[in-house]
């Protein structure tokens, strides 16, 4: 079973606004949200594979400082008003103790988790979201990854001169920002292969600019990758060293393998996404590429090419890099190209597969929908 990510989340200062004064919401006039959070928290609840835990240090509650009955009211209100938007917390983790009593379950101490730091949670990929630096520093002592709620140079900042800047995937007090960074993360995979003809590292985030790093050893098959990953819309990082002193073949396919394995593991369950996708001009060539990430691989590849090589990369190769790009991904692929000059042939080729896979895997943060009648793809 696939162990359970977890979000960390503080209460003042992240969910609701923590008063500038007193520091205690012990008050429902005193109640007020985060703009944005209702909205974006309540995705990431519903779409995400998150489990919610809150943890908050409430200085003093119970004593004459700070009575049970002015903070219970306003904290059964807020929990209700989040989990009318479907945020609901697992569990929520309250410690009373002052900063000076030095307390084993305050944060940025892990008494209050000892249950997850035991337990069988994927710890490395979950994240402590909270407005102070003892958030990030909770998260370092979890091995979890930090959200710092703050906005701007300043928190840049405070993190680099805490020493804490690795620890922090993302320094923001905006939700919106949190939700789409979260739905990244989830959408993004590495793969490795590793053999004694090549070694691959594929990284690829499917929500990403376009932004590319590929190395192959081979020019043209960079050149054509490249292709993939601006024209798709997906970050793409490609590393390989293969035996090219033998030739091309496995560097071609074993790329084409790790590529397709990487899209299949970031595309996860599927839900939301369009899941169909196009063709394309170029000059005068007409390539067409029709795709679906339905679960089964298959290729019907009409291409034919009459030089031996385009660049450093042979054309028969071509055929063998969809098809095994096909079986690795478990997607349908339908190709076929026309027209006088072969590199534009072969471009408009990879051009087309991009836009069809960013057209594929458009995923609508709305719609928990798969995309089948079969109700499994």
């Amino acid at each position: 079973m696939e162990k359970k990510k977890l979000l960390f989340i503080d209460r003042d200062g992240t969910l609701i606004v923590e008063p500038p004064v007193d520091f205690q919401v012990d008050s429902l006039e005193k109640l007020e949200f985060y703009p944005g959070v209702f909205q974006n928290l309540s995705k990431v609840a519903n779409m995400l594979d998150f489990q919610l835990v809150m943890v908050t240090n409430q200085d003093g509650l119970g004593t004459d400082s700070f009575p049970e009955d002015t903070f219970w009211p306003t904290q059964n209100k807020m929990l209700k008003s989040l989990e009318n938007e479907g945020i609901l917390f697992s569990d929520i983790l309250i410690d009373r103790s002052f900063p000076e009593e030095n307390a084993s379950t305050r944060k940025p101490k892990t008494g209050l988790l000892t249950h997850y730091l035991q337990g069988d949670y994927d710890l490395a990929n979950s994240f402590v979201i909270g407005d102070r630096l003892t958030d990030v520093e909770l998260a370092k002592n979890l091995g979890c990854k930090a959200i710092y709620f703050k906005e701007g140079e300043a928190g840049i900042n405070e993190l680099k001169a805490a020493g804490l800047e690795q620890i922090c995937s993302l320094c923001t007090s905006n939700w919106a920002d949190v939700a789409k960074y979260l739905f990244a993360t989830e959408r993004s995979a590495t793969v490795q292969r590793n053999t004694a003809e090549t070694k691959i590292t594929v990284s690829l985030n499917l929500d990403g600019e376009g932004v590319c790093d590929i190395k192959t050893g081979l020019h043209f098959f960079d050149h054509m990758l490249e292709q993939i990953g601006r024209h798709s819309g997906c970050d793409l990082r490609v590393q390989v060293e293969g035996d090219l002193h033998v030739d091309e073949h496995h560097t071609i396919e074993d790329t084409a393998i790790v590529l397709g394995e990487a899209i299949k593991k970031a595309l996860g369950d599927k839900r939301g996404i369009e899941r169909y996708g196009f063709c394309l001009p170029m000059d005068d060539c007409l390539a067409q590429v029709a795709l679906d990430f339905g679960g089964r691989s298959w290729l019907v590849w009409e291409a034919d090419f009459k030089r031996e090589m385009i660049g450093d990369m042979p054309t028969e190769m071509f055929y063998h890099f969809f098809k095994s790009f096909a079986d690795a991904a478990a997607c349908n692929l339908n190709i076929k190209a026309e027209g006088k000059n072969e590199h534009h042939k072969i471009e408009g080729i990879f051009k087309a597969l991009a836009r069809a896979i960013r057209a594929a895997i458009r995923k609508d943060p709305y719609n928990d929908q798969l995309p089948s009648t079969k109700e499994m793809l």
